[in-house]
């Protein structure tokens, strides 16, 4: 099983160079910059600069805030100053941050990702031949790249490009373009992973014509650390956390799943009257224990795999903590998930 790191979207960018090679130490497959304060393509550089093996990826940089253009521009530099370490994950955002915190506009989520990723490929081609561009969609018409503008060839097969996919229809489309899928926190669950993701990349993959699948990494609700005091603060961490995402509509399907149907209207009548601080007030934690996977870091490999074992590929694990002495069970959690083994530890 692969191992990413997650990294806090509140990381000022000065500590991002300690904290990859801090990651990369530490034996991680990767590292996932998020978008969410700060530009991810630019922590994805910064991340990249001062590690040397660790695969960077963003999870997920806005598709729909920026041209294909200028996305392919990044990505390809990115992919070359790594050395072939950069991976592109795409997100659609919802309607109203694309809207109305970008000031962008808003077009069926599914049909423009299909032709942002596709828009992106002809680009891409046309970097590593020297040659041409010519993509013309609903959405996007990209025509024109003279010489003097096109980067050129390089020795590096272009970014693998991975989405991050929440419901069926963005999962198939998954399965038809993308090479690999990120989950969200809220819909990380592996019955929704086994029944609904899986099923959904199959059905993308054989409508595209493709004979295998893209990896399948879970972006996995985890609560851990050294001692158990530290797994239960970051219990109510992810409390907080979970009780805002799961207030928007497009991740509530797991409440719906569970049958938790009253939970997504309290949680949106509270974000109505903008009573954000008591969000977390509506998770109890009878709910919290069936979303959240807590346990100290000897505990998680254990834990994890017997959740996602032949159900995806990979996990995400929290944000490392400030504390270097919890570095050596982070390192043990890390390698006993990458190679299977665990100690049995209740």
């Amino acid at each position: 099983m692969q191992v990413f790191a997650a990294m806090s979207p509140e990381l000022p960018l000065t500590q991002v160079p300690a904290y990859a090679r801090r990651i990369e130490r530490l034996g991680f497959d990767g590292l996932h910059i998020a978008e969410t304060t700060h530009d991810s393509l630019a922590v994805a550089l910064l991340a990249a600069e001062h590690t040397e093996r660790l695969t960077i990826r963003t999870a997920v940089t806005l598709a729909f805030v920026r041209s294909p253009m200028l996305t392919a521009y990044a990505a390809w530099d990115l992919q070359t100053f790594s050395g072939g370490r950069f991976e592109l994950g795409l997100g659609t955002q919802i309607r109203q941050n694309i809207e109305d915190r970008f000031g962008m506009p808003w077009s069926e989520p599914r049909a423009r990702m299909a032709e942002y990723v596709s828009a992106l490929n002809g680009i891409f081609e046309a970097f590593r031949t020297g040659g041409p561009v010519q993509h013309e969609g609903d959405a996007y018409r990209i025509t024109r790249l003279q010489p003097y503008f096109n980067p050129g060839p390089n020795d590096l097969a272009p970014p693998r490009i991975w989405l991050g996919a929440v419901n069926a229809r963005m999962c198939e489309l998954a399965g038809g373009v993308a090479d690999g899928v990120v989950t969200h926190s809220t819909n990380s669950d592996p019955d929704y992973l086994s029944e609904v993701v899986r099923p959904a990349l199959r059905r993308g993959a054989a409508d595209a014509g493709r004979s295998g699948l893209p990896i399948l990494v879970a972006s996995a609700a985890v609560a851990t650390g050294s001692t158990d005091l530290l797994v239960e603060q970051d219990r109510e961490r992810q409390r907080r956390m979970l009780a805002f995402l799961l207030s928007t509509p497009a991740y509530a399907a797991t409440l719906k799943r569970k049958g938790w149907h009253g939970l997504a209207d309290d949680l949106r009548a509270l974000i109505k009257q903008q009573r954000w601080h008591d969000l977390p007030t509506v998770l109890s934690d009878a709910v919290l224990d069936q979303l959240v996977t807590a346990g100290r870091y000897d505990q998680l490999p254990n834990l994890l795999r017997a959740k996602y074992d032949g159900i995806a590929d990979g996990v995400v694990l929290p944000p490392v903590g400030a504390d270097e002495n919890e570095d050596e069970p982070v390192r043990a959690c890390v390698r006993d998930l990458r190679n299977g083994a665990g100690d049995g530890v209740d």
